[in-house]
C-alpha cells in the first residue's frame, strides 16, 4: 500500500483539504516501485517541495503491462460493449467534477496556474473530453462494403465470370475497427491533466487498456485521478498509473514488445526518439503532438483591440507554457506602433497581477520549474546577444518561486534563437512585414507546423491564409480556441497523427477488412 499525502489549504481561492495517494496505480491498486524510487514534487510559486511520490522503473512497466494484457484479454476490449465502456467514462467525468475544486487545486499547487484558469481551462475541459468520448463508445463501427469480382483475377473462361459478376450477393466483405490491446502514454506537464484526457479519451472508447506516464515534475493530478478509477467501474488493468523520468519509464514504454501503440504529448526531441525506439522494437504505431512555433499574424484592417487581446492570451496564457503559444507576432507596418503600444501595456498589466495562483486577481503564474526557469532566462541572453531589444521585461519576477515577467522583443530577424526555437515560456518576437506574400513567407520559414494565427477584416483574406500556412489548426480573428470536437495535430516537425474529435479515435484503432464467400464456386 502507497503512502497517502494530506494538505490543508486556506488560500482566497480555495478553502480546504486536499489528499492522494502517492504510489503508482496498477491493476487496480495503488502500490509502491519495484525498487523503492522517489521524487519531490515541487511548487514553483513558491520553489519548495510540495510532496515526494514513487517514482517507477522499467520493471514496473513490464508489471503493468503484463496487468493490462490479462485485463484486455478477459475483461476489457471487445468482450465489454462501447455502450458499457463509455458509462464508465461518464462515470469518471462526473467524479472528476465533483471534485473540480480540489483537481484545479492540485494543478494549481504543481503547475502554478491561476486557480480560476485550473478550474475552467484543465479540470473542466477534461471533463468536457471524457464526456465526449464516452459518447462515441458505441459509435466506433466499420462498413459493409459492396464487392464485386475483377474478371482480371480470375483463371477462367469469360462466361463463367460474367455470371458470377451478375450476382453481387455470392460475397460479404465488412470492416471491423479494433482495438491495439495495451497502449503506452505520455504527458507533459504543462496541461497535466487534460493532456491526458485527451489521451484516456479515446483509447478507453474504442477499448484498449493504457499504461500513462505523468510527468515527473506534475504528476499529482494524474494520481488523483487514478484514486478515481475503480468507482468509476474499470476493471483492474484497464487504467495504470506510473510514475516516471522519460529516460526510464517513458524509454520502456517505447521499447515495450507488448505495448502496441505509443502516444506522447512533448518535445520534437523526445518525439524523435519515441518513434526510433519504436522501430528498433516492435513498429509499434506512433501518435507525436510535438513542438511549434507558431505564426500570429495581423494585418493593418484588423480590428486592432481584439487583435491585441487574443495575441495576449496567444503568447502569455500558461506563463508562455503552450505548445501553440503565438510566439512570433508579425505586424503589417501600418499598424505596427499602435499594437506595439497596446501589447505592452497589456504584458506590463499582466506583470503587475503576477504571483501566487491562489491569489486574487492573479493573472500570471510562475513556469513550471527551475530547469524551465534556467532555458527561459537562456533565450533571453541570446536574444541580448543576438541583437534583438528587450522592449519590455526579460527578467526574473521576485525572488521566489520561478516567475518572469512577460517578455516583448523586438529588432528580431529570422536567424535569430527566439525566431526559430521554442522558448516555451512568455516571450512574443515582433516582426514587421508589407504584403501578404511576405508574410506567408516567413510564417512558412520553420521547421514546426502546430498553429498560426491570422487577423484580418477581410474575410476572403483570411481564409486565403488560413489555406496558405502551413499548420494542423489556423485560428482567424481568434486564437487557441481548441474544442475536443475539433481535431488537434501538427505538420512538419510539430508532429504525426491526430488527437481530438472523430479523428482521434482512429489513431487507436487498426482497421481489420472481412471476406466472407457466400456461394462463388471454382
Amino acid at each position: 500500500m502507497s503512502e497517502i499525502f494530506k494538505l490543508e489549504l486556506d488560500t482566497p481561492a480555495y478553502k480546504g483539504g486536499i489528499s492522494f495517494p502517492t504510489g503508482l496505480f496498477i491493476d487496480g491498486k495503488f502500490v509502491k516501485p519495484v525498487e523503492q524510487g522517489k521524487i519531490d514534487v515541487v511548487n514553483p510559486s513558491t520553489g519548495r517541495v510540495i510532496t515526494s511520490v514513487s517514482v517507477g522503473t522499467s520493471k514496473d512497466v513490464d508489471i503493468a503491462v503484463d496487468a493490462a494484457r490479462k485485463a484486455y484479454k478477459t475483461s476489457w476490449g471487445l468482450k465489454v460493449p462501447g455502450s458499457v465502456r463509455g458509462q464508465m467514462l461518464l462515470k469518471l467525468a462526473s467524479l472528476i467534477e465533483q471534485n473540480l475544486d480540489e483537481f484545479a487545486a492540485l494543478e494549481s499547487l504543481n503547475v502554478g496556474k491561476p486557480f480560476a484558469v485550473s478550474k475552467i481551462a484543465d479540470i473542466m475541459s477534461t471533463v468536457a473530453c471524457l464526456r465526449y468520448y464516452g459518447g462515441w463508445a458505441d459509435k466506433v463501427h466499420g462498413k459493409t462494403i459492396e464487392v464485386s469480382c475483377d474478371p482480371s483475377n480470375w483463371r477462367s473462361s469469360h462466361a463463367y465470370v460474367m455470371n458470377i459478376l451478375k450476382t453481387n450477393e455470392n460475397k460479404l466483405a465488412y470492416t471491423r475497427h479494433e482495438p491495439y490491446g495495451v497502449v503506452g502514454q505520455i504527458v507533459p506537464w504543462n496541461f497535466p491533466l487534460s493532456m491526458a484526457s485527451w489521451k484516456i479519451g479515446p483509447a478507453l472508447a474504442t477499448g484498449n487498456c493504457i499504461i500513462l506516464k505523468p510527468s515527473e515534475i506534475t504528476p499529482l493530478t494524474a494520481l488523483k485521478l487514478a484514486s478515481l478509477v475503480n468507482e468509476a467501474g474499470f476493471p483492474p488493468g484497464v487504467i495504470n498509473i506510473v510514475n516516471g523520468y522519460g529516460n526510464t519509464v517513458g524509454q520502456s514504454m517505447a521499447e515495450h514488445p507488448h505495448i502496441s501503440k505509443v502516444a506522447f504529448t512533448g518535445s520534437t526531441l523526445t518525439g524523435r526518439k519515441i518513434q526510433e525506439a519504436s522501430a528498433k522494437s516492435n513498429l509499434k504505431v506512433v501518435t507525436l503532438e510535438l513542438g511549434g512555433k507558431s505564426p500570429h499574424i495581423i494585418f493593418d484592417d484588423a480590428n486592432l483591440e481584439q487583435a491585441v487581446k487574443w495575441a495576449v492570451r496567444g503568447v502569455f496564457a500558461n506563463g508562455g507554457q503552450v505548445c501553440t503559444a503565438g510566439s512570433r507576432i508579425y505586424l503589417q507596418e501600418g499598424i505596427y506602433d499602435q499594437f506595439l503600444q497596446l501589447f505592452t501595456e497589456a504584458a506590463q498589466n499582466l506583470s503587475k497581477n503576477t504571483g501566487d495562483p491562489f491569489g486574487q486577481g492573479v493573472l500570471h503564474g510562475p513556469q513550471a520549474s527551475s530547469m524551465q526557469l534556467d532555458r527561459v532566462m537562456s533565450y533571453i541572453d541570446s536574444a541580448k546577444t543576438d541583437g534583438a531589444t528587450i522592449h519590455f521585461g526579460g527578467e526574473r519576477h521576485g525572488t521566489e518561486g520561478f516567475f518572469v515577467k512577460p517578455t516583448i522583443f523586438t529588432d528580431c530577424r529570422p536567424e535569430m534563437k527566439i525566431v526559430r526555437e521554442e522558448i516555451f515560456g512568455p516571450c512574443a518576437a515582433i516582426i514587421k512585414f508589407k504584403t501578404e506574400e511576405e508574410v506567408i513567407e516567413m510564417a512558412n520559414n520553420t521547421t514546426y507546423g502546430l498553429a498560426a494565427g491570422v487577423f484580418t477584416e477581410n474575410s476572403a483574406r483570411g481564409i486565403r491564409m488560413a489555406h496558405a500556412l502551413e499548420a494542423g489548426s489556423t485560428f482567424i480573428n481568434c486564437y487557441n480556441t481548441l474544442d475536443t470536437a475539433i481535431p488537434f495535430g501538427g505538420y512538419k516537425q510539430s508532429g504525426i497523427g491526430r488527437e481530438l474529435g472523430e479523428y482521434a479515435l482512429d489513431t487507436y484503432t487498426q482497421v481489420k477488412a472481412v471476406h466472407v464467400n457466400l456461394g462463388m464456386k471454382l
